[in-house]
């Protein structure tokens, strides 16, 4: 199938790299226009270049900066249909409560909670033009289990996990859809920039995983075409995984 996403205009953030660029070449090979967003200028501005689209910068944790873009969409488009809330960062370290960072607790919830709330209360004048739009805010499968030091990361991905499914009761009624995608362990370069002993960490894990490897991108970006499509049109306040059947429970080889 082509032409999933034809005529409509979507808004990544995030987008610069990874996950993000590779929405923004889906949703662009779809049909879409794309509009990518990010701090990190020269690699938007070359995933903008590479997808047909328009790069604007946009710091999601800055509610001036969500303003700016939401008038230079209303500007080009008068509308928005898609808008995926991609940006998320992970935390700068591991440990027990009393070892984290209370910065690095507020920063994680900034990016991670904040940064959807503010894109998604901007843009909403937008979203209400939209043709069937959709919200698409990428959690992760920790926002949906505990784990061991990391409360502070786990906590921001079950509040946005939360405000996904408190926004789909509240915008449904204007034919808004809002649901979240939890990835598992993805090859991304926030992925690979985590240092040695939690790349080992990680690796462990994916070896206990029914699909013993680590996701791809272009996985994640699918699963976002699909929730950002017309395709999903009866689905909201619902969370989707793609994450190997890591919270399926790990791989167990039965006794001979």
């Amino acid at each position: 199938m082509t032409g999933r996403l034809q005529g409509k205009v979507a808004l990544i953030t995030g987008a610069a790299r990874g996950q993000g660029a590779c929405e923004a070449a889906l949703f662009a090979r779809e049909g879409a226009e794309v509009i990518v967003s990010d701090v990190l200028d020269d690699l938007g501005e070359a995933t903008a270049r590479s997808a047909g689209g328009r790069y604007l910068r946009l710091d999601v944790t800055s509610t001036a900066d969500w303003d700016a873009v939401a008038a230079t969409v209303r500007e080009r488009f008068g509308r928005l249909d898609v808008l995926v809330n991609n940006a998320g960062i992970a935390p700068a370290r591991l440990g027990r409560i009393d070892e984290l960072d209370i910065e690095d607790h507020l920063r994680l919830f900034d990016v991670n909670v904040h940064g959807a709330f503010y894109g998604i209360r901007a843009m909403l004048p937008l979203l209400r033009e939209g043709h069937g739009a959709s919200v698409v805010n990428v959690s992760s499968i920790d926002g949906l289990t505990g784990v061991g030091s990391m409360a502070s990361y786990v906590a921001s991905k079950h509040a946005l996990t939360g405000l996904t499914r408190s926004l789909a009761i509240d915008l449904g009624p204007l034919g808004i859809r809002v649901n979240s995608l939890h990835p598992g362990i993805i090859d991304t370069p926030l992925v690979r920039s985590i240092g040695e002993a939690r790349s080992a960490r990680l690796a462990r894990t994916v070896g206990r995983q029914p699909l013993t490897r680590m996701g791809r991108p272009e996985e994640i970006a699918a699963m976002a075409l699909f929730l950002a499509s017309d395709e999903s049109s009866y689905c909201t306040g619902a969370q989707f995984t793609a994450d190997g059947g890591h919270l399926a429970g790990p791989y167990r080889e039965l006794p001979v």
